[in-house]
């Protein structure tokens, strides 16, 4: 794959006719010439993709009605594309978060989840006839057998249908199993995900090559946990709660993070930076004004060991450093979720991080217990959170907190959480304060440019030859 600022079409090539195909495996990678600008458009929509898969594939029977039509409308991004756009789009977007995700184990777990899913409802979409073809393309050659009157079943090797045999859906005899032709999805998403999963192997065996390259690497690694929601960078709201409702705030509009981190504060009057960040950037995003920020800090740490001055030459710098007033004038942005659950991991004595992912799971289960989360909901929650599903962890929590039985939006920001809230809170409709609602020109999703701009402020120059990073090294 090369890069380049203007595209340049490809004509003809083995990659005219794999784009011709409706569904593939994705063994071969892309050779064409793409823009910068197609480079992020299609990471990041594909990665839209992928987190409105998990979403409904927890939220729903993944066979079920409402699954399939919810997922078909998340699909709906690319009418208009021709067949072949639409391919191209499909087969260099899966590429690209394939280099963002074999990083670490989680994030290639992560990704093979979705993308098996994603294939599993590609495939049920096709014809029989495409069916065929995509088995005969792919050397998935079944004997097929007659043994049932009106029933031709294919023939395979016990060992390639495992959660068949498992589940005793199929009959065994001899070392084969018999499989009727509407479960073969079974054993093509068996020989899919262990292409993927090789293929991400291989791919973080070339991470070296691709981290020696300062341009290439933070476009990766931001898009290995980019936000693709509303900005909560811009405060609508500055000034609109005041320090007395902060303690009421956090126990029933805050996420558990920032709850626990609250908690914190108060009980210890000190946090280590990265709960300072973290929390000082959630509540930023809610409507504190630099002024209340430094007074809030203040009044917290002089309750503990820090004394009024030692406040003011050793931590007010970097609040007002959170609000571009020092430095190089950065207004920094709240914290997404997957930044807090993907980076600066918590150590000992820290209360940062997402408590979904971090804490030790009975631990999470006392704390919920002692925030009279119901034993059914803990179970649900503990359940999800076994999965690797933290956010969605999250979201069944402020479900069980609030009430609700389908809190209708996904959730990927703490900001986002407190804003929910408030809404729920509010009957429905804004928070009366309008606390943490972003300007109506932030209000769009994360495009391409929003959310990568600044993994790709230094992208000239990205090496050409990046198939070679899909290939054997």
């Amino acid at each position: 794959m090369e890069f380049s600022r203007r595209r340049k079409k490809f004509i003809g090539g083995p990659q005219t006719e794999l784009y011709g195909q409706t569904l593939q495996f994705y063994g071969q990678p892309p050779l064409e010439n793409v823009s910068l600008i197609e480079f992020e458009t299609f990471a990041v929509e594909r990665l839209k993709l992928l987190k409105a898969v998990e979403n409904l594939g927890v939220r729903h029977l993944k066979t079920s009605e409402d699954y399939e039509k919810k997922l078909q409308q998340e699909l709906r991004s690319s009418i208009g594309l021709s067949d072949y756009d639409k391919q191209r789009k499909d087969h260099i977007s899966h590429f690209i978060l394939r280099l963002a995700y074999c990083q670490t184990e989680d994030l290639r777990r992560w990704f093979i989840q979705q993308e098996v899913d994603l294939f599993r409802f590609r495939f049920n979409l096709l014809l029989p006839k495409q069916k065929l073809e995509f088995l005969h393309r792919n050397n998935l050659k079944y004997d097929t057998v007659r043994i049932i009157e009106g029933i031709s079943p294919s023939q395979v090797p016990f060992q390639d249908a495992l959660d068949l045999v498992r589940t005793r859906k199929v009959y065994l005899r001899g070392g084969y199993v018999y499989i009727p032709h509407q479960d073969i999805v079974t054993i093509i998403l068996n020989d899919f995900r262990t292409r993927l999963s090789k293929a991400l192997a291989l791919a973080a065996r070339s991470l070296p090559a691709v981290h020696s390259d300062e341009r290439l690497q933070p476009l990766l690694n931001h898009l290995s946990h980019a936000y693709v929601g509303q900005d909560y960078s811009i405060q609508k709201n500055v000034g609109k709660i005041s320090l007395e409702q902060i303690d009421s705030l956090s126990a029933k509009s805050f996420p558990l993070c920032m709850r626990q981190l609250h908690q914190a504060l108060r009980e210890n009057h000190h946090l280590r930076h990265g709960g300072r960040m973290q929390y000082g950037l959630f509540l930023k995003g809610i409507g504190l004004t630099l002024e209340q920020a430094l007074q809030f800090w203040r009044l917290e740490f002089i309750r503990g060991k820090v004394d009024a001055d030692k406040f003011d030459k050793a931590y007010a710098y970097s609040i007002r450093h959170m609000f571009g007033k020092e430095g190089k004038r950065t207004d920094y942005t709240p914290y997404s979720c997957m930044k807090v659950i993907l980076t600066n991991l918590p150590g000992q004595g820290d209360h940062h991080g997402c408590p979904f992912r971090h804490s030790d799971p009975e631990l999470l289960k006392q704390k919920l217990q002692v925030y009279k989360v119901s034993p059914s909901g803990i179970s649900q929650i503990l359940e999800l959170v076994k999965g690797m599903h933290y956010q969605l962890a999250c979201q069944k929590y402020f479900e069980l907190t609030h009430n609700v039985e389908d809190s209708n939006f996904s959730l990927n920001h703490p900001n986002q959480y407190f804003v929910e809230s408030q809404k729920v809170l509010g009957g429905g409709k804004d928070m009366k304060r309008e606390v943490g609602t972003p300007q109506r020109s932030k209000e769009k999703s994360a495009t391409a440019k929003d959310v990568t701009a600044n993994a790709s402020q230094d992208t000239e120059g990205i090496p050409e030859d990046l198939d070679s990073y899909f290939l054997d090294a």
